[in-house]
C-alpha cells in the first residue's frame, strides 16, 4: 500500500478539523472531494486530545470508503458520537489536537494462539480482536503510549471489545494492521508524521 506524503499527510488532517468545525457551526458535511490518494478506498481514524488527554477517537477499519470520505465522517463521529465523551463543542477545537491514522488493511494472524504475540510487532502493528458479536480495535499508537508488550496489547484489545482478557487464547479471531499517523503539534498547528519506533 503506497504510503502518503507529508503534504498529504497534512491535507488529510486539515480536512479532519475542518470537517468538525464545519459540522459544528453550521450542521452542514463537507461535500468536497480530493483527487489521488484520497479517491482511494483506505480504513482511518481520527483521534481528537485535549491537552494531552483523549477527546474522541472513531474510524473505519476496514477500506470500504474513499479516504477522503472516510476522514471527513470519522472525523465528525470522533467529535460527536464516541459514547465515552460529551459532544465536542465549537469553542473546545481551540485547545484540541486532531490526528488522522490512514490503515493498512487488516490482515487475520493465522498462528496458534500461543504463538499469537510473536507476530505483533509493538511500534508498528494495531489490533482488531473478534469473537462472536464482540469487537475491539486499537491502533498501533496504543501500545506505545501505554508501554505494553504484545500479550499486554493483545489482552487491552480483548478487552476493548468487552471480552475477557485472555481471550486471544481462547479462540478470538486476532487481526493486525499498520497505520501512518499525520497529527498537529498543537492546536491548530503544525501537522507532523508521527514515527512510532
Amino acid at each position: 500500500m503506497k504510503l502518503l506524503t507529508k503534504e498529504e499527510g497534512e491535507v488529510a488532517v486539515k480536512l479532519a478539523r475542518a470537517a468538525i468545525e464545519i459540522y459544528l457551526a453550521e450542521g452542514k458535511v463537507i461535500q468536497e472531494r480530493f483527487s489521488g490518494v484520497f479517491a482511494e478506498k483506505r480504513g482511518v481514524f481520527t483521534t481528537l486530545t485535549k491537552r494531552g488527554l483523549l477527546r474522541g477517537c472513531i474510524g473505519f477499519p476496514y477500506p470500504v470508503k474513499r479516504l477522503d470520505e472516510a476522514i471527513i465522517e470519522s472525523a465528525i463521529a470522533a467529535a460527536t458520537q464516541d459514547p465515552r465523551f460529551p459532544r465536542v463543542r465549537l469553542e473546545e477545537m481551540d485547545d484540541i489536537c486532531v490526528e488522522v491514522t490512514v490503515l493498512t488493511p487488516p490482515e487475520k494472524i493465522e498462528a496458534k494462539p500461543t504463538d499469537i504475540p510473536k507476530y505483533v510487532e509493538i511500534g508498528r502493528h494495531g489490533l482488531i480482536v473478534q469473537m462472536g458479536p464482540y469487537s475491539g480495535l486499537l491502533l498501533p499508537q496504543v501500545a506505545v503510549e501505554l508501554n505494553l508488550d504484545a500479550e499486554s496489547f493483545l489482552s487491552e484489545t480483548c478487552m476493548k471489545a468487552g471480552l475477557p482478557p485472555d481471550c486471544w487464547l481462547s479462540g478470538a479471531e486476532v487481526y493486525r494492521f499498520e497505520g501512518q499517523i499525520f497529527k498537529e503539534t498543537e492546536p491548530k498547528g503544525e501537522v507532523v508524521e508521527v514515527e512510532l519506533k
